[in-house]
């Protein structure tokens, strides 16, 4: 049986997400998805009059791909993926897989050189500025048991998160883009935190289904040299396949002078794979109310009501202080009071405190008014 689900899901892609029209073109990427999904996008796509092309992955095959750490294999194979992207207007990538590891085992260096010459090419230089894009995971045992959740259950909570109702969240957070946007300095307290760093002059951008899904966020960037103090993170990432836990960074002239974790020495590899990877790209605000504890899932963690993230490596051109790297390291921190609370000033004001925000016009935002 047909599960209408499905056609919700492909029509806030392809109508809210990318607002595709007739006769754009769009690349569809699906990695390890099931085809009923594959179609519904398609059906959605020819709807409006866009035109889709389909790229079917598998995470069994570029593990394969990448072991090897073939240098002229992913060069080329970011030469044609680049030129593919190229000739697209929007693109919706959907991120699918048994085993969230899948990569735990791909060497460093092969790692780097796929970050090097296909990822960056194609998504940070060509995808992320000139398309208008999406991507989301597609729920799998895998992740259930990351949210440890059963499969009916999470499939459940997946598509409720997945088809929020964006448009009034999008309202709902216009005063805090606002906000940021005029921010020139922001603090950052909580347990084994205290953190300080200018705004100032860089842009404020809202993610309200636009390009993840879920969503619910805003962020902008750290001015590059600005960073100083320490940061705690409280949530695990799983970044290159490896869970790290206990992240703290200590930052002078805003760089990571100093790093430490569960898995120091991995840490560092990818703290170390090119000068932009040791300074932020990225600082941002979740506050997605139906999601509310960590799944090992950056594209859920860093929505969390209450959370915020700061991301080591390639800054976004919508927001950009200038940092070019080929990675893009999204670390999230918990403030709601069961993580331990904490506070988040601009200007000397305080905006949130132990996760809710407390300024009048912020406060459809926090969960109960959002949804």
């Amino acid at each position: 049986m047909h599960d209408p689900r499905l056609d919700q899901l492909a029509r806030t892609l392809t109508h809210h997400s990318t607002r595709l029209a007739a006769g754009e073109r769009v690349l569809i990427e699906a990695v390890d998805t099931p085809e009923e999904m594959v179609l519904a996008v398609i059906r959605s796509v020819r709807d409006v009059g866009a035109v889709p092309v389909v790229s079917l992955k598998s995470s069994f095959v570029q593990r394969e791909l990448l072991r090897a750490g073939q240098r002229e294999a992913m060069e080329l194979a970011g030469q044609v993926e680049r030129f593919q992207m190229e000739q697209v207007q929007a693109y919706v990538g959907i991120r699918g897989g048994r085993n969230v590891a899948e990569m735990s085992d791909v060497p460093g260096a092969a790692m780097h050189l796929y970050e090097e010459l296909w990822l960056k090419p194609v998504h940070f230089e060509v995808r992320v500025p000139h398309t208008r894009w999406v991507v989301l995971r597609w729920p799998s045992p895998s992740m259930a048991q990351q949210a440890q959740l059963s499969s009916e259950a999470f499939e459940d909570f997946y598509f409720d998160v997945c088809t929020l109702d964006y448009g009034r969240m999008a309202s709902a957070v216009q005063p805090l883009r606002e906000l940021m946007t005029r921010t020139r300095q922001v603090r950052l307290n909580g347990p084994g935190t205290d953190l300080h760093f200018s705004i100032e002059g860089i842009p404020a951008i809202s993610c309200t289904g636009e390009c993840n899904i879920p969503d619910g966020e805003c962020f902008t960037a750290p001015v590059r040299e600005s960073v100083e103090g320490t940061v705690s993170f409280n949530t695990p990432t799983l970044y290159r396949g490896r869970v790290f836990r206990n992240i703290r960074l200590t930052f002078t002239a805003g760089r990571i002078a100093a790093a430490d974790a569960d898995r120091p020495e991995e840490l560092l590899e990818i703290l170390d794979s090119d000068p932009g990877a040791r300074y932020l790209g990225e600082f941002a605000l979740g506050f997605n109310p139906r999601i509310r504890r960590p799944m090992l899932d950056t594209l859920f963690d860093e929505k969390i009501a209450g959370s915020l993230h700061l991301t080591p490596g390639q800054a976004y051109e919508e927001a950009d202080n200038g940092n070019r790297s080929a990675i893009h390291w999204d670390m999230v921190l918990l403030q709601d009071a069961a993580h331990g609370g904490g506070q988040v000033f601009f200007d000397g004001v305080l905006v949130r405190q132990d996760g809710q925000f407390v300024l009048p016009e912020l406060a459809g935002l926090n969960p109960g008014n959002l949804g």
